[in-house]
């Protein structure tokens, strides 16, 4: 996959646009009890604040010790679609942890409801977050990356 600084952006620029847009409707349709036109209005409107907090958590925070977890389960020789979805498990881990807590603090603010609120979060994201990086994001967003930088030919 990316191989320098600049493709490791692109890549992570892509895969946070990806993931947080549709996290956004996913979160936006449960808090407003449906899917509707609504919905996609809101998230665009949420987008870009929580593109920028995605891309701090993942580029500063998530992405080091991601990578590193994933590398302990790795062995020299190991396929790369293997790194890649070990890699996107503890990806998602992490930023499933920190845009809980963005999403509970943008919903319930600090009250003493927050525990609860990020707990909840935590899992309504965690069962979502994962199979739509697994099976969606990462299949979509590593083609199109791979075609872009002509990788792979």
């Amino acid at each position: 996959m990316p191989t320098t600084k600049k493709e490791s952006l692109v890549f992570t620029i892509m895969m946070c646009a990806f993931m947080v847009f549709c996290m956004s409707l996913y979160n936006v349709s449960l808090h407003t009890g449906g899917f509707s036109k609504q919905v996609i209005i809101d998230s665009l409107i949420g987008f870009p604040f929580a593109f920028i907090v995605a891309m701090i958590c993942d580029w500063f925070i998530v992405s080091g010790p991601a990578k590193a977890l994933a590398f302990k389960f790795i062995k020299k020789g190991d396929k790369q679609i293997k790194i890649a979805i070990l890699i996107s498990v503890f990806m998602v881990c992490g930023m499933v942890l920190c845009m809980s807590m963005f999403g509970a603090l943008h919903n319930v603010g600090l009250t003493s409801d927050l525990p609860s609120a990020y707990i909840t979060a935590l899992g309504m994201n965690f069962i979502v977050a994962l199979p739509l990086q697994l099976l969606i994001a990462g299949p979509i967003i590593r083609f199109i990356f791979t075609k872009a930088f002509n990788k792979y030919k």
